[in-house]
């Protein structure tokens, strides 16, 4: 890329910002397929032109979803971002429609998406009780990687400016959180925050080894604290926090572990940003960044869906997930637009304490 594009690029980021009323960052939670429902969310925040974005911090399917954003938005702005979103969702429906986890008929006529009668998921899921995806896929075939080597140029993604990149990821040696930069991120460091341990391979980076970001941090929240100058962040929830009904059945049993597992950290986190907020209040922290939390949350569209539904890429599904986070966006935006830079529509004490 050369200086003078560099300079358009520069400028054209200027001009979005400049002529955006608001500024804010992004926080977009992992999910499988459930990440439809963001990217439905995302789709409808980028018609609202009154709205820009500063920086996205994001882990596993969010992960997904940020880069697409990303990498569309350095091609072709906007609209290039739809594009991009819907490309990827459009391309992995079809990678799933001639995969292993298909719905049986059973399935189908669950209205919760999920795949307990699938063949091919009670296979892997028995099979995955006696051995690793070490022995049941020696040569770490994944088509995800395949998806993503063919939607999204990389090479952009590392050197756009217009949108700061944080993707999530989970240090399998040290338990800790890992956050991988826009100028260093490639297909690597995504497969890295949506690595499912029990069905992929760990990914190496730099001697390293990770997992999905999820488990350390869904998503870590401090990247754009830190590196951001936009106050408010708009959080795209998609893991429940509360259920009211008991798990029971060994699968949904095996789910609610897994959503307790991926809130606890980002539990912490906003519990952590709720005191130093109070503190900044009561005038006894001086110098802090006052940060206003915003949730676009999907809780209550996944409740209704079977746990196995993660990993259902029906475009049937899909679709309704997408117009789902269209319509959540919608409501909180006529509801909130003009609460953001103000204050935060999110009651940190009552939702973290």
């Amino acid at each position: 890329m050369n200086h003078t594009d560099e300079e358009a690029e520069a400028a054209g980021s200027g001009v979005a910002k400049a002529a955006a009323e608001k500024v804010v960052n992004l926080a977009l939670q992992g999910g499988g397929s459930h990440g439809a429902f963001t990217w439905g969310v995302l789709d409808r925040l980028l018609e609202e032109e009154r709205l820009s974005f500063e920086g996205v911090t994001a882990a596993s399917a969010g992960a997904i979803n940020a880069v697409m954003l990303t990498d569309g938005w350095a091609a072709g702005g906007r609209d290039g971002a739809k594009k991009a979103l819907r490309l990827f969702w459009q391309k992995i429906s079809e990678v799933a429609s001639r995969g292993i986890f298909q719905p049986s008929m059973v399935d189908r006529m669950n209205q919760g998406f999920g795949l307990e009668h699938s063949p091919g998921f009670l296979f892997m899921d028995v099979l995955s009780l006696f051995t690793s995806p070490y022995l049941m896929n020696p040569l770490n075939y994944n088509p995800l990687r395949d998806v993503l080597e063919e939607v999204v140029d990389f090479e952009r993604v590392r050197r756009q400016r217009a949108v700061k990149l944080f993707l999530c990821a989970t240090n399998v040696r040290t338990a800790k959180v890992k956050v991988f930069t826009g100028a260093e991120i490639g297909c690597d460091h995504v497969i890295a925050s949506t690595c499912l341990p029990l069905l992929m391979h760990a990914v190496e980076i730099d001697g390293e080894h990770y997992w999905d970001g999820a488990f350390a941090g869904n998503p870590a929240v401090f990247p754009v604290i830190y590196e951001c100058k936009a106050r408010d962040i708009i959080m795209v929830h998609v893991t429940p926090t509360e259920r009211r009904e008991i798990p029971i059945a060994s699968h949904a049993i095996m789910n609610r572990m897994q959503e307790i597992s991926f809130n606890s950290s980002l539990i912490k986190e906003m519990r952590t940003i709720a005191f130093v907020i109070k503190q900044i209040e009561a005038g006894k922290f001086t110098g802090g960044k006052h940060v206003l939390i915003h949730a676009i949350e999907g809780d209550d569209a996944v409740r209704g869906l079977s746990g196995t539904s993660k990993l259902n890429g029906a475009w049937e599904l899909l679709s309704l997930l997408h117009q789902t986070g269209r319509d959540y966006a919608e409501r909180w935006l006529t509801a909130n637009f003009d609460r953001i830079g103000v204050e935060s529509t999110v009651d940190l004490e009552a939702k973290y304490f």
